[in-house]
């Protein structure tokens, strides 16, 4: 890969060529893909850029760690939409406010970005089974990324992983392992599995490409954005993969001089399970924490990515926000009706984040802002019916109807 140099523990610096099964540091360090920039401005340009007629994550292949001759994957990933919400912006009190809507990929999920490049890479080193852990939706990306280029997956997902998700892999053909146990036990399995069966690891704290895979999203928002910054980019934040992800797409782009500025970021966890947050609140090392949330996709207690997630906090200048379960389905019903975007609660969890942050004043009336949706809401329905509630159920009857609607203060007038 002429565009990248190395890969480079964020703990002790030590560097390791860019093999396909890369994976930690000796010191048990993440390390970090660390590119050719001179080389890359030599091939791209924005002009080069706007030209290409490939809209997915492959369309920025300068700027991802893959050979000349290694094939986009099969499923469409990436280059999914970015609405701007006037509408939710005013509500919050917001100069302007997009809406990135991930939930479109082909397993509903942004981490189909990530296990797309888990299957370039593995095809790459000539692996034919891929395995991980997950709270869920990296599983259901990989197992429907795998299949679709004809790879064998082993799936450990914890017990409490939403139906919607078990039924995803069980759609794909995956092996699924049923963890009971937490996420924490989850991965220790997986791992140990791993390393007895030699299977290509496609878990985001082991493999430095899976962060690569997530960085095109912003990559994309700002391409989508004409290259105009923002002043805040919120994402929801579990293992922490995804905000470092985001994070190394903003410092790539501006490296090579298509961005001049920087975004602060905002990582938004759940108030029952946010040990990166309280980490950065206190000023403190971070340190396990319960489980206790339905936004399942984050309900991570042990994250396994905190270096690169912090740093990347950190080094933005970012704020943190914990929101409740309450404040989640209650950002996932206004991003309902506002912007008509139905995202799980992992996947609103940076949209009730800045709900948040409006209301005490912290962001307001002359800052800009993206908002990623992680993931859509049709993974998890049944706590969006828990929030909603149920519909109108009656016989087919005109009286039975205009009772309702009293009942209800429904006015079909206004």
């Amino acid at each position: 890969m002429k565009n990248v140099l190395y890969g480079k523990c964020v703990k002790c610096g030590k560097t390791y060529e860019a093999t396909p099964d890369l994976t930690t540091c000796e010191c048990g360090g993440i390390l970090d893909i660390t590119y050719d920039y001179d080389y890359i401005k030599t091939q791209l340009t924005k002009e080069k850029l706007a030209a290409r007629q490939e809209r997915t994550m492959w369309r920025y292949r300068e700027l991802l760690p893959i050979e000349e001759t290694t094939e986009p994957t099969p499923l469409r990933v990436g280059w999914s939409p970015l609405y701007e919400e006037p509408r939710l912006a005013e509500k919050l009190g917001l100069k302007r406010l997009w809406v990135k809507d991930d939930g479109q990929n082909p397993t509903a999920s942004l981490k189909d970005r990530a296990s797309a490049m888990a299957v370039a890479k593995a095809r790459e080193a000539g692996a034919k089974v891929i395995a991980c852990s997950s709270t869920g939706n990296a599983a259901s990306s990989l197992a429907g990324n795998a299949a679709a280029a004809g790879l064998k997956t082993y799936i450990f997902v914890p017990s409490r992983a939403p139906k919607g998700k078990v039924a995803q892999l069980m759609t794909f053909g995956a092996t699924v392992i049923s963890v009971q146990g937490s996420y924490e036990d989850t991965f220790e399995l997986s791992k140990q599995a791993i390393d007895k069966w030699g299977w290509y690891n496609r878990n985001a704290a082991i493999n430095p490409y899976l962060s690569e895979g997530k960085k095109t999203v912003s990559l994309e928002i700002m391409e989508q954005l004409n290259w105009e910054v923002p002043d805040y980019i919120a994402i929801s934040v579990g293992d922490g993969c995804t905000i470092a992800g985001l994070w190394k797409g903003l410092k790539d782009l501006y490296a090579i001089g298509f961005i001049d500025k920087l975004p602060r970021l905002i990582s938004a966890q759940a108030e029952g399970c946010c040990p990166l947050n309280r980490a950065i609140a206190t000023g403190e090392d971070w340190y396990p924490m319960e489980e206790n949330t339905l936004a399942d996709s984050i309900a991570v207690g042990v994250p396994r990515n905190a270096d690169k997630a912090l740093m990347a906090i950190r080094e933005s200048n970012g704020l943190v926000v914990n929101v409740s379960d309450e404040e989640i389905m209650a950002a996932q019903k206004l991003l309902g009706m506002t912007c008509g975007v139905f995202g799980e609660p992992a996947g609103v969890t940076g949209t009730a984040g800045v709900k948040k942050l409006c209301e005490q004043g912290v962001i307001g009336k002359n800052d800009t802002v993206v908002s990623v949706v992680t993931g859509n809401g049709l993974k998890d329905v049944a706590n969006a019916i828990k929030a909603c509630g149920e519909p109108i159920s009656i016989p087919s009857n005109m009286d039975l109807l205009l009772k309702a609607f009293d009942e209800k203060g429904i006015d079909v007038e206004a």
